[in-house]
């Protein structure tokens, strides 16, 4: 990290070893958050701060968890978190997947009792580092209504997938399955603006571009039946597979302090020479391929899931992480405690 940004880290930091955290997962959650804003996905980065911090002091989150890890086999191991922040249990779980994989080639692990944490791709991208594939998923509070439903129950579910590439930049696919993320919603309905259109229904199930209407409706998933189905999947995976909530049952993080939101991660992490033994030379050649392609007009280069987030962060390394007025009296605030 550039020293731009070194401050900014340690006063996140500082924020929640103020709420509890010991120093070493203080940390662990300042990283992820100032790697958001960096990777240019600020929805999920210091935005959420303040967020994180309430469900602490609500003693929804628990600061000083007695994670549970239990190994079920030399490839899979099972993790309860304890109610931690989900940054915390989240960096465990894909550490000991990636420890898994290469002891074996590879490595499951599933994660209940825990909470928000943060963007998938961040989690895959250490696998990747590792030359390993990986693939994340996580389930959220409902957001997307089953097909044919009128009341949501899916969340957002993010789905994600990571591969090295033979080059500096990983092949990292980490998407919703919602038309936008509800962060992006979140953050338009604190700032007043607008979102755009064909993405969300109101309570009343008619479109809108009213982001507070939005929250209180249903978001639209991506093409359609298909798209809910792939949330009905990330739900099954990660809420009925791992022991964590499902169904509609995961808490909101902003608004319900009634209990732990109890979300479920599931990481399988794989050996990428399992099957052959010129792994690299044939994803360099399968995007060699791909990007050989003509193209329409107007593009330049076909770029692979992860280029253009590497390009941001590469960007936004030099310089400063800027602090809009909501979250610079958040951040006053939190350190003032």
């Amino acid at each position: 990290m550039k020293n731009n940004n070194k401050k900014l880290n340690l006063i996140i930091k500082n924020i929640f070893k103020k709420h509890k955290l010991r120093s070493e997962h203080a940390k662990i959650c300042a990283d992820a958050l100032i790697n958001a804003e960096l990777v240019g996905a600020p929805s999920h980065g210091l935005s959420r701060l303040k967020m994180y911090c309430d469900r602490i002091n609500k003693k929804v989150i628990n600061p000083n968890p007695k994670i549970k890890i239990k190994k079920i086999s030399q490839s899979i191991t099972q993790i309860d978190a304890n109610n931690s922040i989900g940054f915390v249990a989240a960096d465990i779980g894909i550490k000991k997947a990636i420890s898994n994989a290469k002891k074996t080639g590879i490595g499951l692990v599933a994660i209940k009792n825990s909470g928000h944490y943060g963007l998938s791709g961040y989690y895959a991208e250490q696998a990747v580092e590792k030359n390993l594939i990986a693939m994340c998923f996580t389930n959220a509070p409902p957001a997307i209504a089953p097909h044919g439903a009128k009341k949501s129950l899916f969340g957002t579910n993010p789905i994600c997938f990571g591969t090295p590439t033979a080059s500096k930049v990983p092949f990292i696919l980490d998407t919703s399955v919602s038309v936008i993320n509800r962060g992006k919603i979140r953050v338009a309905a604190r700032t007043g603006k607008k979102i755009p259109e064909g993405v969300a229904l109101d309570k009343f199930g008619k479109p809108t571009t009213d982001a507070k209407k939005a929250l209180a409706g249903v978001q639209l998933p991506i093409a359609g039946f298909r798209g809910s189905g792939l949330a009905w999947m990330v739900d099954i995976l990660s809420g009925v597979l791992t022991g964590g909530n499902h169904g509609g049952k995961v808490k909101d993080p902003f608004d319900d302090f009634s209990g732990p939101q109890n979300i479920g991660h599931l990481f399988i992490v794989i050996k990428p020479n399992l099957f052959v033994g010129n792994y690299n030379q044939r994803i360099r050649e399968n995007i060699k391929r791909i990007k050989k392609l003509p193209k329409i007009k107007g593009v330049k280069e076909i770029l692979y899931p992860g280029q253009s987030k590497s390009r941001r962060y590469k960007k936004n390394i030099n310089k400063k992480i800027k602090i809009s007025p909501n979250i610079d009296k958040d951040l006053k605030e939190l350190n003032n405690i």
